[in-house]
């Protein structure tokens, strides 16, 4: 069986390498043959602000041309250290509500005994690029004063005080940071305000949930592990220090009082954190009773899946429910998690993203999950990379969803190839990523991601973090073929985000099912718009709403193609 497996991996390796050869070796051969004159028409569309014309690319590689300029950064001239490893996400979020998704992408800075290197005349910092509106951003970080300095991992966005502008929670190694748009364009730090800075922990993974229903999101802080920058033991080929050479520290939750205050009721809630490395946090209603759950994937110890008790306690539900380890049973250096129905059987299913086959647990519907990661066809896909930020997403708007995976080394700045996985049926997945286009024949060292439709014509585009590296902008250039709807939520009695409502939509007889989440992947957000997608279907017979509230609203003959806005009874 590991013969054959090898065997398997080695001749899917191979082909990936003499496909990226043949890609490499035709890039090549274009810009001999289109020399200047290409570089020409690039310099003309770009100085007039227009994106460039559509390849034949499924998803096209477009970020410098529509002013996507960022380079995450580790601080640091070499990769030296965990926490240098595990950076940096990206949330699409429309922060000047002008029906447009705007982008925050997270960096890391030189730090004083921490960095090796010297410290550089500017200090990288995080940035926020407001979407034109014409299929172009503009970097307006400094207007809005959302820069730093930091040293920041994650980013996770929500209206946590309900006033109709979304405000950004930033996971950092140090104290965390809130900001609050001001609805003017720029926004205030009122992190001390709101008793949410922590301590001097490394957080990476953080999600906004109403875990009591009362209308006010509360923010749950996944924490990493307390690094030593003194700590020098290792195995050299390794280039640094484990996860498990340092000691764990405690996950927080917050409960949102009102008028802007926070109150940590980690305890009181019984959210026992034994040794818990946090990377990925997410949160769904996995049984749909009515209480949203929270499911932590940590860095080489058991994943946790807290049930929530109707919102007075919490239960680590993880080791019962069969999610708390892989197929193999072991714990894994689990990245990210998403949550979706992707065999379309009306239950929330699973994706759980780490260095080796990943785990895809289908929901049988009785507290249990199934790893499912083998008998689709993942598991063999993805052992030859390491997966970070995955999310479900239906790229090409057929009725299904299918799964993104970003790769990258672990503790090298070794480049991956992503992965983009077509859902079969609901029960295979398939590798099409070399057919969607040049850039998945590339190798970046993938961390955060998040997804989104950013020029708001109905398919999702990815916005790809890499370490140390230039962000990668990829446009979907045909999956709004098929038709699709976007639902904007807005709650009245319920959070204003609409964050745990569960949609269920009919279309040509064919049933979807979904719930507004708050952050995707590791460290990500993506577009806060519940997306579907509806093939050949040009009208929804009904969609029905549940929200936190436990209010139900139905919609009927819903026409598609259009991004909706519902807005609670």
């Amino acid at each position: 069986m590991k013969n054959s497996l090898f065997s398997h991996l080695l001749k899917v390796r191979l082909e990936r390498t003499i496909h990226c050869t043949y890609a490499v070796y035709m890039s090549v051969m274009l810009v001999l043959l289109a020399g200047c004159r290409s570089d020409n028409k690039t310099a003309d569309r770009n100085k007039h602000g227009a994106p460039p014309a559509a390849s034949n690319d499924f998803f096209q590689e477009i970020g410098s041309e529509i002013g996507i300029d960022f380079i995450h950064s580790i601080g640091d001239n070499e990769l030296t250290n965990i926490i240098e490893s595990s950076g940096g996400g990206s949330a699409f979020f429309d922060y000047d509500q002008d029906g447009f998704m705007d982008l925050y992408i997270c960096s890391g800075t030189w730090i004083e005994g921490f960095s090796s290197g010297e410290k550089p005349e500017q200090l990288p910092g995080n940035h926020l690029y407001r979407n034109r509106g014409d299929g172009t951003f503009e970097d307006v970080t400094r207007k809005a004063g959302v820069s730093g300095p930091w040293y920041s991992m994650g980013v996770t966005v929500s209206d946590y005080n309900n006033d109709g502008y979304p405000d950004i929670y930033l996971c950092n190694y140090g104290p965390n940071v809130l900001l609050e748009n001001n609805g003017n364009g720029s926004f205030t730090d009122v992190t001390k305000k709101s008793n949410t800075a922590g301590g001097n922990e490394c957080s990476i993974g953080a999600v906004w949930l109403d875990y009591d229903n009362d209308g006010l999101l509360d923010l749950y802080v996944g924490n990493y592990l307390a690094f030593d920058p003194e700590y020098k033991y290792f195995y050299a080929p390794d280039g640094f220090p484990g996860p498990m050479a340092y000691d764990s520290q405690k996950d927080v939750l917050y409960h949102n009082k009102g008028e802007g205050v926070f109150e940590d009721v980690t305890e009181r809630m019984g959210l026992n954190d034994q040794d818990g490395r946090a990377m990925g946090v997410g949160a769904i209603d996995y049984d749909e009773d009515g209480y949203v759950d929270i499911y932590v994937a940590n860095d080489h110890t058991l994943n946790y899946l807290y049930h929530n008790n109707e919102g007075k306690s919490f239960t680590d539900r993880g080791t019962m429910s069969g999610t708390a380890f892989s197929q193999g049973g072991e714990a894994t250096v689990s990245m990210s998690v998403d949550f979706a129905d992707y065999n379309n059987d009306s239950l929330l299913d699973m994706f759980v993203s780490d260095d080796t086959y990943c785990s895809l647990y289908r929901n049988d519907g009785n507290g249990t999950y199934s790893d499912m990661s083998y008998p689709s066809g993942l598991a063999v896909a993805c052992a030859q990379f390491v997966g970070w930020s995955s999310s479900f997403i239906d790229y090409d708007n057929d009725g299904d969803v299918d799964i993104f995976k970003a790769n990258g080394a672990l503790k090298h700045l070794y480049g991956q190839e992503d992965q983009l996985f077509e859902n079969v049926g609901g029960e295979k997945f398939v590798d099409v990523s070399l057919e969607m286009g040049e850039y998945f024949s590339k190798e970046y060292v993938g961390r955060g991601a998040c997804m989104g439709d950013y020029d708001n014509d109905g398919d999702m585009d990815i916005l790809v973090v890499n370490l140390n590296d230039k962000t990668r902008f990829l446009r979907n250039n045909k999956g709004n073929q098929n038709n699709w709807i976007s639902l904007n939520l807005t709650g009245t009695t319920s959070n204003r985000d609409g964050i745990g409502a569960r949609i269920k939509i009919s279309a040509g007889g064919k049933e979807q099912i979904a719930q507004k989440k708050g952050t995707t992947g590791y460290l990500s957000q993506n577009d806060p718009r519940v997306h579907f997608g509806l093939a050949e279907n040009k009208m929804i017979e009904k969609i029905e709403i549940k929200w936190p509230s436990g209010k139900i609203q139905t919609l009927e003959n819903v026409k598609a193609n259009q991004i909706l806005e519902i807005k609670e009874p």
